[in-house]
Protein backbone atom coordinates (compact mmCIF):
# COMPACT_ATOMS: atom_id res chain seq x y z
CA UNK A 1 0.00 0.00 0.00
CA UNK A 2 1.48 3.52 -0.86
CA UNK A 3 0.31 6.50 -0.04
CA UNK A 4 1.79 9.35 -2.36
CA UNK A 5 1.52 12.95 -1.67
CA UNK A 6 3.87 14.73 -4.15
CA UNK A 7 6.60 13.27 -6.61
CA UNK A 8 9.21 11.66 -5.14
CA UNK A 9 12.59 12.99 -5.99
CA UNK A 10 14.54 9.33 -5.52
CA UNK A 11 17.18 10.58 -2.70
CA UNK A 12 16.33 9.00 0.25
CA UNK A 13 14.21 6.06 1.27
CA UNK A 14 13.78 5.11 5.30
CA UNK A 15 13.27 1.88 6.12
CA UNK A 16 11.10 0.17 9.10
CA UNK A 17 11.22 -3.40 10.49
CA UNK A 18 8.39 -3.81 12.39
CA UNK A 19 6.63 -6.43 14.95
CA UNK A 20 4.06 -5.66 17.56
CA UNK A 21 5.75 -1.66 18.34
CA UNK A 22 1.99 0.24 18.97
CA UNK A 23 4.02 1.01 22.30
CA UNK A 24 6.35 3.07 20.48
CA UNK A 25 5.82 3.65 16.77
CA UNK A 26 3.96 6.70 17.47
CA UNK A 27 7.22 8.92 18.40
CA UNK A 28 8.69 7.58 15.30
CA UNK A 29 6.10 8.57 13.03
CA UNK A 30 5.90 11.57 14.39
CA UNK A 31 9.23 12.82 14.15
CA UNK A 32 8.66 11.82 10.27
CA UNK A 33 6.06 14.17 9.70
CA UNK A 34 8.41 17.12 11.97
CA UNK A 35 10.63 16.65 9.09
CA UNK A 36 11.46 19.86 7.81
CA UNK A 37 12.27 18.00 4.02
CA UNK A 38 9.08 16.11 3.58
CA UNK A 39 10.39 14.81 0.30
CA UNK A 40 11.29 10.89 1.25
CA UNK A 41 9.84 7.29 1.23
CA UNK A 42 9.21 5.68 4.05
CA UNK A 43 8.78 1.58 3.65
CA UNK A 44 7.49 -0.25 6.44
CA UNK A 45 8.16 -4.30 6.76
CA UNK A 46 5.55 -5.64 9.45
CA UNK A 47 5.90 -9.47 10.30
CA UNK A 48 2.26 -9.38 10.67
CA UNK A 49 1.75 -8.37 14.43
CA UNK A 50 -0.49 -8.87 16.43
CA UNK A 51 -0.91 -6.04 17.82
CA UNK A 52 -2.59 -1.92 16.55
CA UNK A 53 0.62 -1.62 14.84
CA UNK A 54 -0.46 -2.24 11.35
CA UNK A 55 -3.64 -0.23 12.05
CA UNK A 56 -2.15 2.64 13.72
CA UNK A 57 0.39 2.28 10.35
CA UNK A 58 -2.78 2.23 7.84
CA UNK A 59 -4.71 5.40 9.02
CA UNK A 60 -1.38 7.51 8.49
CA UNK A 61 -2.38 9.78 4.89
CA UNK A 62 0.28 12.19 5.74
CA UNK A 63 3.48 10.48 4.70
CA UNK A 64 4.67 8.95 1.42
CA UNK A 65 4.15 5.30 3.55
CA UNK A 66 4.90 2.15 1.76
CA UNK A 67 3.90 -0.74 3.80
CA UNK A 68 4.47 -4.62 3.26
CA UNK A 69 3.10 -7.07 5.79
CA UNK A 70 3.88 -10.66 5.82
CA UNK A 71 5.73 -13.29 7.61
CA UNK A 72 9.51 -13.13 8.03
CA UNK A 73 11.87 -14.47 9.47
CA UNK A 74 13.60 -12.12 11.70
CA UNK A 75 14.66 -8.39 11.35
CA UNK A 76 17.07 -8.81 8.50
CA UNK A 77 14.78 -11.02 6.42
CA UNK A 78 12.27 -7.84 6.68
CA UNK A 79 14.88 -5.21 6.21
CA UNK A 80 16.25 -7.13 2.66
CA UNK A 81 12.52 -6.69 1.85
CA UNK A 82 12.67 -3.22 2.55
CA UNK A 83 15.35 -2.80 0.89
CA UNK A 84 14.64 -4.62 -2.24
CA UNK A 85 10.88 -2.53 -2.46
CA UNK A 86 12.24 0.80 -1.67
CA UNK A 87 12.71 3.43 -4.76
CA UNK A 88 15.38 5.51 -3.21
CA UNK A 89 19.22 6.25 -4.09
CA UNK A 90 20.04 5.81 -0.87
CA UNK A 91 17.90 4.44 2.26
CA UNK A 92 17.97 5.11 6.10
CA UNK A 93 16.81 2.04 8.27
CA UNK A 94 14.96 3.43 11.46
CA UNK A 95 13.61 0.55 14.20
CA UNK A 96 10.68 1.42 15.69
CA UNK A 97 11.72 2.78 18.92
CA UNK A 98 13.62 5.66 17.67
CA UNK A 99 13.14 9.45 16.25
CA UNK A 100 14.69 11.52 13.87
CA UNK A 101 15.47 14.97 14.75
CA UNK A 102 13.40 17.47 12.04
CA UNK A 103 16.52 18.48 9.83
CA UNK A 104 18.19 14.94 9.78
CA UNK A 105 16.53 14.46 5.73
CA UNK A 106 17.88 17.92 5.24
CA UNK A 107 21.26 17.21 6.60
CA UNK A 108 21.77 13.42 4.78
CA UNK A 109 20.44 15.22 1.24
CA UNK A 110 23.37 17.93 1.81
CA UNK A 111 25.86 15.56 2.58
CA UNK A 112 25.03 13.04 -0.51
CA UNK A 113 28.13 14.30 -3.50
CA UNK A 114 29.26 12.43 -6.27
CA UNK A 115 31.53 9.25 -5.49
CA UNK A 116 29.74 9.39 -1.90
CA UNK A 117 28.18 5.97 -1.56
CA UNK A 118 27.54 6.34 2.41
CA UNK A 119 26.94 8.99 4.61
CA UNK A 120 27.34 8.92 8.61
CA UNK A 121 26.22 11.21 11.23
CA UNK A 122 26.18 11.29 15.10
CA UNK A 123 22.97 10.10 16.59
CA UNK A 124 21.73 10.00 20.88
CA UNK A 125 21.76 6.73 22.69
CA UNK A 126 20.51 7.90 26.07
CA UNK A 127 22.52 10.39 27.67
CA UNK A 128 25.60 9.77 25.29
CA UNK A 129 26.45 11.01 21.42
CA UNK A 130 27.53 8.67 19.33
CA UNK A 131 30.21 10.29 17.10
CA UNK A 132 32.97 8.58 14.48
CA UNK A 133 35.48 6.69 16.81
CA UNK A 134 38.48 8.58 14.40
CA UNK A 135 41.53 6.65 14.10
CA UNK A 136 40.17 3.46 16.05
CA UNK A 137 40.95 -0.03 14.84
CA UNK A 138 38.95 -2.20 13.10
CA UNK A 139 40.64 -5.19 14.75
CA UNK A 140 39.50 -3.73 18.10
CA UNK A 141 35.91 -1.77 16.87
CA UNK A 142 34.94 -3.29 14.10
CA UNK A 143 32.77 -1.43 11.71
CA UNK A 144 32.57 1.65 14.45
CA UNK A 145 36.32 2.37 12.82
CA UNK A 146 34.32 3.72 9.66
CA UNK A 147 30.62 4.99 10.75
CA UNK A 148 28.75 5.68 13.93
CA UNK A 149 26.04 3.20 13.65
CA UNK A 150 23.65 1.53 11.77
CA UNK A 151 20.41 2.63 12.83
CA UNK A 152 19.79 6.06 12.10
CA UNK A 153 23.35 6.98 11.84
CA UNK A 154 24.18 5.76 8.22
CA UNK A 155 22.28 6.46 5.06
CA UNK A 156 23.40 3.58 2.50
CA UNK A 157 23.40 4.05 -1.40
CA UNK A 158 21.22 1.16 -2.32
CA UNK A 159 23.33 0.21 -4.98
CA UNK A 160 25.76 -1.63 -2.75
CA UNK A 161 24.02 -4.10 -2.21
CA UNK A 162 24.20 -5.17 -5.69
CA UNK A 163 27.85 -5.55 -4.78
CA UNK A 164 28.10 -6.97 -1.28
CA UNK A 165 25.50 -8.89 -0.89
CA UNK A 166 22.10 -8.17 1.35
CA UNK A 167 22.03 -8.51 5.29
CA UNK A 168 22.59 -12.45 6.33
CA UNK A 169 20.42 -14.16 7.96
CA UNK A 170 23.05 -16.24 9.34
CA UNK A 171 23.78 -13.39 12.15
CA UNK A 172 20.08 -12.09 13.44
CA UNK A 173 21.51 -9.77 15.74
CA UNK A 174 25.06 -8.66 13.77
CA UNK A 175 24.03 -9.08 9.83
CA UNK A 176 24.33 -4.95 9.72
CA UNK A 177 28.16 -5.17 11.20
CA UNK A 178 29.32 -7.70 8.05
CA UNK A 179 27.66 -5.73 5.40
CA UNK A 180 29.16 -2.40 6.49
CA UNK A 181 32.76 -3.87 7.27
CA UNK A 182 32.36 -5.91 3.69
CA UNK A 183 31.83 -2.27 2.10
CA UNK A 184 34.81 -0.48 3.70
CA UNK A 185 37.08 -3.28 3.45
CA UNK A 186 36.18 -2.84 -0.28
CA UNK A 187 36.74 0.66 -0.52
CA UNK A 188 33.62 2.15 0.00
CA UNK A 189 33.80 5.84 0.04
CA UNK A 190 32.06 7.32 3.32
CA UNK A 191 31.56 10.65 4.31
CA UNK A 192 31.08 11.38 8.15
CA UNK A 193 29.06 14.75 9.19
CA UNK A 194 29.54 15.89 12.38
CA UNK A 195 25.99 16.51 13.39
CA UNK A 196 23.41 14.93 15.22
CA UNK A 197 20.81 13.28 13.17
CA UNK A 198 18.72 11.61 16.16
CA UNK A 199 17.66 8.96 18.96
CA UNK A 200 18.28 5.64 18.76
CA UNK A 201 16.04 3.18 20.24
CA UNK A 202 17.20 0.96 23.36
CA UNK A 203 14.10 -1.95 23.74
CA UNK A 204 15.76 -3.71 20.57
CA UNK A 205 17.30 -7.03 20.90
CA UNK A 206 21.23 -5.58 20.12
CA UNK A 207 20.52 -3.51 23.22
CA UNK A 208 19.36 -6.51 25.16
CA UNK A 209 21.02 -9.51 23.76
CA UNK A 210 24.79 -8.20 25.23
CA UNK A 211 26.11 -11.75 25.14
CA UNK A 212 24.61 -12.52 21.84
CA UNK A 213 26.21 -8.88 20.58
CA UNK A 214 29.38 -9.92 21.75
CA UNK A 215 29.45 -13.47 20.04
CA UNK A 216 28.10 -12.00 16.94
CA UNK A 217 30.69 -9.40 16.59
CA UNK A 218 33.45 -11.81 16.87
CA UNK A 219 31.84 -14.43 14.02
CA UNK A 220 31.90 -11.00 12.23
CA UNK A 221 35.29 -10.50 12.58
CA UNK A 222 36.56 -13.32 11.97
CA UNK A 223 34.74 -13.30 9.09
CA UNK A 224 36.40 -10.18 7.74
CA UNK A 225 40.28 -11.48 8.42
CA UNK A 226 41.01 -9.99 11.44
CA UNK A 227 43.26 -11.91 13.47
CA UNK A 228 41.35 -14.86 15.22
CA UNK A 229 43.36 -15.05 18.30
CA UNK A 230 43.13 -11.52 18.74
CA UNK A 231 39.67 -11.80 18.84
CA UNK A 232 39.52 -14.76 21.44
CA UNK A 233 41.42 -13.10 23.57
CA UNK A 234 38.72 -10.14 23.40
CA UNK A 235 35.86 -12.29 23.14
CA UNK A 236 36.88 -14.10 26.68
CA UNK A 237 37.44 -10.71 27.95
CA UNK A 238 34.24 -9.18 27.02
CA UNK A 239 32.26 -12.78 28.14
CA UNK A 240 34.34 -12.67 31.88
CA UNK A 241 33.20 -8.86 32.06
CA UNK A 242 29.89 -9.45 31.31
CA UNK A 243 29.26 -12.61 33.82
CA UNK A 244 30.41 -9.91 36.78
CA UNK A 245 27.94 -7.06 35.90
Amino acid sequence: MLKKLEVFDGKISVITAVYNAEDCIQHLIESLRKQNDQNFEWVVVDGLSTDSTLEILKKIDDLNIKIISEVDFGIYDALNKGVKACSGEFYLVAGADDVFFPNAIVDYKKAIEDGVEMVTANIKIGNKTSTLAQGGASWLIGQFKWVTAHSLGLLIKKSLHNKFGFYSRKFPIAADQLFIKLCCQGGVKVKYINILIGEFGTTGVSSEDKMGVCTEFFRVQLLTNENKWVQYILLMIKLTLRMFR
